[in-house]
C-alpha cells in the first residue's frame, strides 16, 4: 500500500492504517529505536508508541513523507525513553557517545536566544550537509540521526573504524567552522 493511501486511512480513522504502517515501516522504526536504546523491548515499546502518536497526529497533520514522519516520531520517543530511564548514566546504547561528539559543535546553553536560533541552525546544518559528498553526508546522518555505532558505519562503507572516526571528526570540525562563519556561537 502506498503512503498516501495509508495517510488516507488515518484521516478516515480506519484502524488498518496502523497495521499498514507497521507492515511497511515497522522494521525501519524498530531499527531507529534499537540504535538509540539498544534494547529490543524498549524498541518495541517505542514503535508501538509511534503508532499511537501517529494516530493522534493524523489528522490534523498530513505528512507528505510518511517514512520521515514516522522515523522522526520514533526517534523522538526513543530519546525520551532513554532520558526517562536514565540510560545515559548507565551507559546504554550509543547515545551517550553520540551526544558527547556533538557537544563540541554546539554548546548546551539552554537560553531563550539559543531556542530562537534553533530553526536557523537547523537550516544551516541542512545546507552544510547538502554540500558534502553523498557518502560523507550519509555517514554523518547514520551517526548523528540514526545513532549508528562506528563499527556499523565502517562495515556499511567497507572502511576501518578509525577511518570513519577520522572522517566524522573532520566533518564535525568543518560544521563547527561553517556555523561559526555564519554567526552562530559554537
Amino acid at each position: 500500500m502506498d503512503d498516501s493511501t495509508i495517510v488516507g486511512l488515518y484521516w478516515k480513522r480506519d484502524e488498518r492504517a496502523i497495521a499498514e504502517s507497521d507492515r511497511k515501516y515497522g522494521r525501519y522504526c524498530t531499527s531507529i529505536a534499537m540504535n538509540i536504546g539498544n534494547d529490543q523491548d524498549r524498541a518495541e515499546e517505542c514503535v508501538n508508541d509511534t503508532w499511537l502518536r501517529t494516530w493522534n497526529s493524523i489528522p490534523p497533520v498530513k505528512p507528505s513523507l510518511l517514512k520521515i514522519f514516522l522515523g522522526r516520531i520514533t526517534r523522538n520517543l526513543s530519546f525520551d525513553l532513554v532520558r526517562r530511564e536514565n540510560m545515559l548514566k548507565r551507559g546504554g546504547g550509543n547515545i551517550s557517545e553520540v551526544l558527547d561528539e556533538l557537544l563540541e559543535i554546539v554548546s548546551g546553553a539552554d537560553d531563550t536566544e539559543r531556542m530562537i536560533e534553533e530553526r536557523e541552525i537547523i537550516r544551516e546544518i541542512d545546507t552544510f550537509l547538502m554540500s558534502l559528498p553523498r557518502d560523507r553526508r550519509d555517514m554523518f546522518i547514520l551517526r548523528y540521526w540514526y545513532c549508528l555505532g562506528i563499527s556499523d558505519i565502517a562495515a556499511r562503507f567497507v572502511k576501518s573504524e578509525n577511518s570513519i572516526s577520522v572522517i566524522l571528526n573532520r566533518i564535525r570540525r568543518k560544521l563547527r567552522s561553517y556555523l561559526y562563519e555564519r554567526g552562530f556561537e559554537v
